[in-house]
């Protein structure tokens, strides 16, 4: 499915969705493409548009609101490897800039008003017959300025006590 080109205006837009339901659950929209017996599986490409004279177009995922309970949950992940592969690599990263800065990558939870605030847990596997993984956090090179900063801050207790930071190995 495709819209047309335009010369002087917006080009069409291509909507795809399920409609709404009063008494149900919602329908589901499921994009899937084709698995590979003797090479490798199809592949799903989301990408907003380019621009050459304004900013590219934006990519959203965003999951369902809850007005009553909780709100839909996210997944990315790559599926299991087989017997003598890797399980599928995730990357997340901003592109490059001529003549600004590159984009910001930000993780982040939601605040709460009668809760706690989201935790955010950052794990890598273990490994039963090789070394577990490793995380290394680095902050950016510069060639003509001073490197990126490293910041680890607890969180701020106005009422109370600020958080603790622990750093340690395990036994």
């Amino acid at each position: 499915f495709s819209s047309g080109t335009s010369v002087t205006g917006n080009s069409g837009a291509v909507l795809i969705g399920s409609g709404a339901a009063t008494a149900g659950q919602g329908g589901a929209v499921r994009v899937s493409v084709g698995s590979g017996t003797s090479a490798a599986g199809g592949s799903l490409s989301l990408r907003g548009g380019r621009s050459t004279a304004r900013t590219g177009g934006i990519l959203l995922a965003s999951s369902g609101e809850g007005t009553a309970s909780t709100s839909g949950l996210i997944i990315i992940s790559s599926s299991n490897g087989g017997s003598t592969g890797s399980s599928g690599r995730l990357v997340f990263s901003s592109g490059s800039a001529k003549g600004g800065n590159s984009g910001a990558i930000r993780i982040g939870s939601g605040a709460s008003t009668a809760g706690s605030g989201g935790s955010i847990l950052i794990a890598v596997g273990s490994g039963t017959s090789g070394a577990g993984g490793f995380v290394a956090i680095q902050s950016g090179r510069s060639t003509v300025v001073t490197g990126g900063a490293l910041s680890v801050e607890s969180g701020e207790g106005t009422a109370s006590s600020s958080g603790s930071i622990r750093v340690a190995s395990a036994n």
